[in-house]
């Protein structure tokens, strides 16, 4: 009811610039919201394609003059979506055993084994992993992300890390699912720049899943048991900080008390403890410029693109952060690109979903990154570090793609 059907939200939306539709844009998926809850019309394959077509960028929310909160009711009807609207077989398997597998690093792991070495005997392109993700996910399924470090199991970082010089504050970072598997350098880079800025660093092993992928995908339920458990394990550990590298994961863990909130059973004890975790939930960027970051001492004088991921500039304000972190280093030359705030197309598992729209997004982005020539991309998020970088590689070049907490780790010496 607090959209006032402006329009303004129009020229920000990703999905509305490619389509054009109003069903497609956020003004329009308000309008169809409202007509659920009042019973003007039904949750129909139509109705239900303008919502898959969403990818949850929370563009609109930067925009919307009235603030409303796109994102929350978002969540809510992809729940109901998921609980009353009939997909297919296929659909069903292939959301399911996706969300699955990013989840659960100890089948993700032996996995990435396996398509690394299925990719070396029959391509990327042509083998068996890609036969199997486009019959679950369509022609134009893009490839799997392969890291270049993979084993049967994942290493899990020293459960503490003492702190460097005097000790200014006592943290705990998430290790999350994607970034175990994917991303492990990051992880590691994480630990060693808050010791480097005088912080003791946990990693519990009971910290787990977030349930990020859940919420943003309609499985509130699973979302929320993921979320009770991290909850119980993180309030046995006194932090001053429970530190993410993940954009995705860091907006969900702030977005618990809406999401309990929203819960059917109207446990609001759970409302409580959430809302307790959220106020210490710190994205690693955010984190460090609170601190107060202890300055670089080696140069990289590098030219250096800083991605926006949406999670972090739209659904957690941050964007200034990071980019004066960069800029702390030594020699390095930060330099801005049309549409830095703009969704790449990745948007958690929507590249594997809606292909299509993710790829004519990614093409937009690495072409707006080339245009300024870097050196280096940068971004904090694990989505947009794989959707770019693939983009970056399918033009010929080889532009090193980082996360901010690696440049500042290379920068530590």
């Amino acid at each position: 009811m607090d959209c006032v059907h402006c329009g303004i939200c129009l020229s920000a939306c990703p999905t509305y610039d490619l389509l054009g539709t109003e069903g497609d844009s956020p003004r329009g998926r308000i309008y169809l919201v409202r007509a659920l809850a009042e019973g003007r019309t039904e949750l129909n394959e139509s109705v239900v394609k303008h919502f898959d077509s969403c990818l949850g960028c929370r563009a609109c929310e930067t925009a919307c003059p009235s603030a409303v909160h796109y994102g929350e009711f978002l969540t809510v009807i992809r729940d109901e979506i998921e609980r009353k609207h009939p997909r297919s077989s296929r659909e069903q398997t292939s959301r399911k055993l996706l969300l699955d597998l990013l989840t659960n690093p100890r089948k993700m792991a032996p996995l990435m084994v396996g398509a690394k070495a299925m990719n070396g005997l029959f391509g990327s392109k042509s083998g068996p992993v890609a036969m199997v993700n486009r019959y679950l996910f369509g022609p134009n399924a893009p490839a799997v992300p392969v890291p270049e470090e993979v084993g049967f199991t994942v290493k899990p970082l020293p459960e503490f890390t003492p702190a460097r010089g005097e000790k200014r504050a006592r943290v705990a970072v998430l290790a999350g699912c994607v970034m175990q598997v994917l991303f492990q350098r990051v992880n590691r880079a994480t630990v060693r720049v808050l010791a480097e800025n005088g912080c003791d660093v946990l990693v519990p092993r009971s910290l787990g899943c977030c349930g990020a992928f859940h919420m943003h995908n309609g499985y509130l339920d699973e979302a929320r048991d993921r979320a009770r458990a991290l909850i119980e394990a993180f309030e046995k550990e006194p932090v001053d900080a429970l530190i993410i590298n993940s954009a995705g994961c860091g907006s969900s863990i702030k977005e618990y008390p809406e999401v309990f909130h929203a819960a059917a059973d109207g446990d609001r004890s759970w409302e409580e403890r959430a809302r307790a975790i959220a106020a210490k939930a710190k994205d690693i960027s955010e984190f460090l410029h609170e601190l107060g970051l202890r300055p670089p001492t080696r140069e990289l004088p590098k030219r250096v693109a800083y991605h926006d991921a949406c999670h972090l500039a739209h659904g957690q304000k941050i964007r200034t952060q990071p980019r004066e972190l960069l800029q702390a280093i030594p020699g390095l030359e930060l330099v801005e690109f049309a549409n830095s705030d703009w969704c790449c197309g990745s948007a958690g598992i929507y590249n594997f979903l809606q292909p299509e729209l993710a790829g004519q997004l990614q093409e937009k982005k690495v072409t707006n990154i080339l245009d300024v020539d870097p050196e280096m991309v940068v971004m904090g998020n694990p989505g947009c570090h794989s959707w770019i970088e693939s983009g970056i590689r399918s033009r010929g070049k080889t532009i090193p793609v980082k996360h901010t907490v690696e440049v500042l780790d290379e920068a530590y010496g």
